[in-house]
């Protein structure tokens, strides 16, 4: 049996004072519109991964761990390794999470995070080949959150990309019968190029603010998620929600999202 997915919901009274304070350019935790909740991040934090982050934005906390194993190329990228991403909404942190198979929020919160990665050329897949249409490094991405209040896409890419360059990538070894198998006993840093935040902003009775804590999650008529490279090119867009954005709207998100990727990333990078 399938678990339903609930959805939170916030009450008339709650929205309505949401919407009056942002009306009057101001939001319910004091902050302005283009200010992020305190950030903290933690890389290292598992010690059986080859890679892990902790990335608490407010009161949103979010785990990633990466792990490296050998597998076969796909048939259509012989040349290339495996990133796979998934992402597990823990029932701990919240009570509309349900265990069960991943729902639609689990899916479209791993694919957001692996477009990034992907699209930004963050880690170059071809380095990650041993013999081409044999054998590669697979690299799992497991996303796990732990609390949810709210902008979950934003903590975790965050902690995506600490934990990528937490990451070990373990040399290998040919056996005598011609296998591939790892050799823990050699390590470097698997390389990373590119340093990929995202960026949500969500579109509050017209008004655009950064980083929704929950209840202006419930209160919005839409997000888009931007995420922007280290050169500010943007790389990936995801919109969500119900509601729309003007075209003038959109270009205002777009400049909010390059303007605040430098302070995301300055928390990963230092």
């Amino acid at each position: 049996m399938r678990w339903m997915a609930r959805e939170p919901v916030i009450s008339k009274m709650r929205k309505k004072h949401v919407l009056q304070l942002l009306s009057e350019g101001k939001r319910i935790d004091g902050r302005g519109k283009l200010d992020y909740r305190e950030i903290r991040v933690e890389k290292g934090i598992i010690g059986t991964a080859e890679g892990s982050a902790m990335v608490c934005l407010g009161k949103t906390e979010v785990v990633v761990g990466v792990k490296v194993g050998l597998n076969v190329p796909f048939p259509d990228t012989p040349d290339e390794g495996v990133l796979t991403v998934n992402a597990e909404l823990v029932p701990l942190a919240s009570p509309t999470f349900e265990p069960g198979p991943p729902d639609e929020r689990a899916i479209e919160l791993a694919r957001v995070v692996d477009r990034g990665i992907r699209s930004s050329g963050a880690v170059d897949l071809k380095k990650l080949c041993i013999v081409p249409g044999k054998k590669a490094y697979i690299l799992f991405l497991d996303i796990y959150v732990l609390n949810y209040d709210g902008n979950l896409v934003d903590a975790s890419a965050l902690a995506a990309l600490a934990a990528l360059l937490d990451t070990k990538l373990f040399g290998y070894q040919m056996t005598e019968d011609g296998n591939v198998v790892l050799d823990k006993s050699v390590w470097r840093p698997l390389e990373v190029q590119d340093y990929p935040v995202a960026v949500t902003v969500a579109n509050v009775g017209g008004e655009l603010i950064v980083d929704p804590c929950l209840d202006e999650e419930l209160s919005m008529d839409a997000k888009v998620t931007i995420t922007v490279n280290k050169d500010g090119n943007i790389c990936a867009v995801q919109k969500s929600g119900p509601g729309s954005f003007t075209v003038e709207q959109l270009m205002e998100a777009i400049d909010i999202a390059r303007e605040k990727a430098p302070e995301l990333r300055s928390h990963v990078l230092g």
